[in-house]
């Protein structure tokens, strides 16, 4: 149920209409609001300061829906447009609790398009089929799919089980995870590109040696692509009717397989979209290709090594020696520059699915958080010191910020809480004081996870898993699907534990009160079996006394 304003909209039965681009007009409204609007008209005209006539402007507006409301005895006697327009301004939240109030805004709240912009603007487009009709009942609607989703993004603060991979002979340089197919792919100083089941924890293949230590890997479900030192991208197509999409396996195939050249030094890290490859290396350029050509387009040049890029919209996002770089990715162009984001190189980068937050990771063991404007400057939001050593890598699954470092640590941050208190049209633009977050909104990591001796090298995220490889030359998965159900039958036990407790202490009051009463009976007993016996000891007493006598 879309609403999409209009030069003008006619709300109700009445011949009222708001103008939704200039001043609110309003024809043929009662004699009295007439009047004072057009006093209030008047004063606007004349007054000169802008901010006076916004005011009044506002004043107009609220005049004119007083007498809507006076009519309506509760929002949903209210128009069915403006309704809509009413919800599109609330956050999840707030719609979750307008929902509870009757079945009809229930109704409302629940088909509303606007759960769709929510999932999109934090995890992108879903995998699961969506309910886009009342013909597709089997199918999941959108606020069926934020809450499912949003309710597993908590589980990375649960039980987790961890899966160790082995294969790698020498350290892992890349690790990448292909969450819709379920599939990480993995390489390093062994020159060997490795396949596993992220499920299973299982190898699928393992491709040939390519002849140099391989940095930089990415996948989509139709392309994969390794990045070597001696400046070459090998790359392999997807294979129909192959449910792991690719055959590393085999050999050499010209039409599956291929590599091209372009740069005169190391390949430290790739990137695909729909229509395009980007490779970055240490000759300080980054190479824009053609997917189904195979052609260098454009060569951006930097001013130092390139270590990361991510490509989001018609944006390219870089970091080269410490700095940190955008381009527009159709003219080639510079679009912004922050000099020495951090002491000493910037390793890793990562952003949000809207392209709006950026996160970058430094030799100096920091995290910076940025915003990328409308007009693509750059400003720090944030910044976290998880780590003792370099932060090599970095990957963002809303609303977690997954680090590795070379302090052997993964430290996961949860971005809510910067966020909470700003709407989802503006996600930071309330979080600001000057150009920097103040500090007593930023909080240290929520979790730090262990298990490598030193030098992690790359990270992924998925909905439920973190991967990362690293020195040691094995893969580890930390597993948190199953936390929920752990979490629930904790939450079960302790409820058992708990009502098991209150019996125990029923039984303990019933006995002391049973025990009381006893206690009372045999009280009444003794104090009648003393009296007779003080009597008869008196008795015997003063019958001694009298024999003495």
């Amino acid at each position: 149920m879309a609403f999409e304003c209009q030069q003008s909209v006619r709300i109700g039965s009445k011949n009222t209409s708001i103008d939704c681009l200039d001043n609110p007009r309003i024809e043929e409204v009662d004699k009295p609001q007439v009047i004072l609007i057009n006093n209030i008209k008047s004063l606007t005209f004349e007054s000169e300061n802008p901010k006076s006539i916004s005011k009044l402007n506002a004043k107009i507006a609220l005049s004119g829906n007083e007498s809507l409301l006076n009519n309506s005895q509760s929002i949903t006697d209210l128009p069915l447009a403006l309704i809509s327009e009413i919800l599109n301004c609330l956050d999840p939240k707030e719609l979750g609790i307008l929902s509870c109030v009757n079945t009809y805004l229930y109704r409302l709240a629940s088909e509303h398009h606007v759960w769709k912009e929510f999932y999109c603007e934090r995890w992108g487009h879903p995998i699961t089929p969506v309910n886009f009709g009342p013909g597709n009942s089997d199918e999941k609607s959108w606020k069926e799919l934020f809450v499912e989703r949003e309710f597993h993004s908590n589980t990375f603060m649960g039980r987790f089980s961890i899966d160790t991979l082995y294969g790698h002979t020498e350290a892992i340089r890349a690790v990448f995870m292909l969450a819709s197919k379920k599939i990480v792919f993995t390489s390093g100083y062994d020159q060997i590109v490795r396949m596993w089941d992220m499920e299973e924890g299982l190898l699928i293949a393992s491709s040939r040696p390519l002849g140099c230590t391989i940095r930089a890997l990415a996948a989509d479900t139709r392309l994969l692509v390794a990045g070597g030192t001696d400046g070459f991208i090998h790359g392999w197509k997807a294979e129909d009717g192959n449910a792991h999409l690719f055959d590393l396996c085999v050999p050499q195939n010209q039409n599956m397989e291929f590599r091209v050249w372009e740069h005169e030094g190391p390949i430290t890290c790739l990137a695909l979209d729909f229509g395009k490859i980007y490779s970055g290396s240490w000759d300080m350029t980054i190479c824009i290709w053609d997917r189904s050509t195979l052609k260098c387009l454009k060569v951006l040049v930097h001013n130092d090594w390139v270590w990361s890029l991510l490509p989001h919209d018609t944006i390219l996002m870089s970091t080269a020696g410490s700095d940190v770089h955008l381009w527009d990715i159709f003219s080639g162009t510079l679009l912004a520059v922050i000099n020495s984001a951090h002491v000493g190189n910037t390793y890793s980068l990562t952003c949000s699915h809207t392209g709006k937050l950026l996160f970058t990771g430094g030799e100096d063991g920091s995290i910076h958080m940025f915003e990328i404007t409308r007009k693509c400057n750059l400003r720090k939001i944030a910044t976290w010191i998880p780590h003792t050593g370099s932060v090599y890598s970095l990957a963002f699954e809303f609303p977690w910020l997954v680090s590795a470092s070379s302090d052997g640590k993964i430290s996961l941050i949860d971005v809510r809480k910067l966020l909470k208190k700003t709407s989802r049209h503006s996600p930071i633009q309330n979080s600001f004081k000057g150009n920097h977050m103040d500090q007593k909104h930023v909080e240290p990591p929520q979790r730090m996870l262990h298990g490598f001796g030193c030098n992690l090298f790359s990270v992924g995220i998925g909905c439920d898993r973190i991967v990362c490889g690293g020195e040691e030359g094995v893969v580890r998965i930390w597993n948190f699907s199953q936390a929920l159900e752990i979490e629930q039958k904790v939450r079960i036990l302790r409820g058992i534990r708990l009502e098991n407790r209150m019996r125990r202490r029923k039984l303990q009051i019933s006995s002391k009160g049973s025990q009381s009463e006893q206690c009372l009976v045999a009280a009444k007993k003794n104090q009648t079996n003393g009296d007779s016996n003080r009597w008869h000891y008196k008795h015997k007493v003063t019958g001694k006394l009298k024999v003495q006598g």
